[in-house]
């Protein structure tokens, strides 16, 4: 049994949509959470296949854990297990956030080698060079990351690039060690912000996220709280493209405007209205879009997340658009699927040059990865006739109830099963 998500395409969406909470903060923030020694509260979390993997995997390290209506509460006090299942750490490139939070607790920590998205080289040499650097015993063998430390001590940490995951990891591992942390060259993305106001609200002090200068004192004891964390940036920008590709008329709510404004200088240049009041983005466009460059960025960049559906909106575009990937190598994937629907896009290395045509045609699709599905289904709202999308589990990964939202902006879309 497998599911295709089929969209007739040619529908202008239109009316109010709410987002829903940041998937990148989730799983940050619910490792996190065993770091405390009385239960959390946290709210806002996606219902998406991210935050269940890493349900499980918090029941299997021996967590209580209840998830209703996108509220979750994890009682850490049972944690007994330092060793992360393979089968479930295989699933999410998020699953090593729980190596340094089991090191806190249990001073060792065996976790399988990431999976998630295949988007190219992923090292992990920075976060390996952080735990390192406050104590950290760290070796990579036989397929997992292997952590060990008599003791943590604070220190200073000098990250090679703005790594998000390297940043987590140190702060992570920042909050459990003796003394002072400074990480310097730290991402600045906002679940990294999310995360250290979720670890300051369990007691941390965590000073400086948001800038490329982190410092941490650690050692401190750490309780359970309740917090909300913030809207999901990328949901958001893909509704934001999705209204602007079908020349829609929406408004996005409960969205944070401060975190769009790379995209939102983008679909101006192209010539789509956006207006911004306290937590609601108004897009309208009228579809006679201008081509751009984009090159993508850490943030306040233009995120490479946003790099794939944005590309399927400039097939349409008037002219010639570049679009220059400088986080992935692999992120080009998804070009030979929008060809299938007649799109004229060449890539050459970590470049792709989109040539406006007159419309996109329907056509089956895989997603080869999360965001590439966030690509296929901007292509698909935009195109002539039915396009049906396969590889919809990568979606589902990231998207809460994508294709409810959509409906409700009045686009035509339905799951359809397959198979017994």
């Amino acid at each position: 049994m497998y599911e295709t998500l089929c969209i007739r395409g040619g529908a202008r969406l239109s009316g109010e949509v709410a987002v829903s909470g940041g998937k990148n903060a989730a799983v940050a923030i619910i490792p996190a959470a065993l770091l405390a020694h009385s239960p959390c509260v946290i709210e806002n979390l996606p219902n998406i296949e991210d935050v269940h993997v890493l349900i499980k995997m918090l029941r299997y390290l021996g967590a209580e854990v209840e998830f209703e209506n996108n509220t979750m509460r994890v009682d850490p006090t049972t944690v007994d297990k330092y060793m992360a299942p393979y089968e479930l750490s295989r699933m999410m490139r998020a699953s090593y956030y729980l190596a340094p939070v089991l090191l806190g607790l249990f001073g060792r920590a065996v976790v399988p080698l990431p999976g998630g998205c295949d988007l190219g080289a992923r090292p992990i040499d920075q976060t390996i060079k952080g735990m390192m650097a406050l104590g950290a015993d760290v070796k990579v063998e036989r397929g997992a990351i292997t952590v060990s430390a008599v003791e943590l001590c604070g220190s200073e940490v000098y990250l090679d690039m703005p790594s998000v995951g390297a940043t987590v990891n140190t702060m992570l591992t920042a909050v459990s060690a003796k003394g002072n942390t400074i990480i310097y060259n730290g991402a600045k993305e906002p679940h990294i912000v999310d995360l250290a106001n979720f670890l300051n609200s369990m007691g941390a002090r965590v000073k400086g996220a948001g800038t490329d200068v982190i410092r941490v004192q650690g050692g401190r004891p750490l309780r359970g709280s309740n917090y909300m964390i913030i809207p999901d940036q990328i949901e958001t920008g893909t509704l934001m493209i999705a209204a602007a590709a079908t020349g829609g008329d929406v408004v996005i709510t409960g969205a944070i405007p401060t975190h769009m404004e790379a995209l939102s200088a983008k679909l101006l240049e192209m010539g789509v209205f956006v207006g911004e009041e306290d937590d609601r983005i108004h897009i309208r466009s009228d579809g006679n879009l201008r081509s751009i460059n984009i090159k993508t960025q850490v943030y306040p960049g233009f995120p490479t997340d946003l790099q794939q559906p944005m590309a399927a909106l400039l097939c349409t575009a008037n002219g010639s658009s570049t679009i220059t990937e400088t986080i992935f190598e692999s992120r080009f994937r998804y070009v030979e699927e929008l060809k299938r629907m007649g799109a004229d896009i060449r890539v050459f290395g970590r470049t792709a040059v989109v040539d406006g045509i007159d419309r996109l045609i329907g056509a089956p699709v895989t997603a080869t990865d999360l965001r590439a599905g966030a690509a296929m289904i901007v292509a698909g709202l935009m195109a002539e006739g039915i396009t049906e999308i396969s590889g919809l589990n990568y979606i589902m990964r990231g998207y809460e109830d994508i294709d409810d939202k959509l409906r409700k902006l009045g686009a035509n879309v339905e799951r359809v099963r397959h198979g017994r």
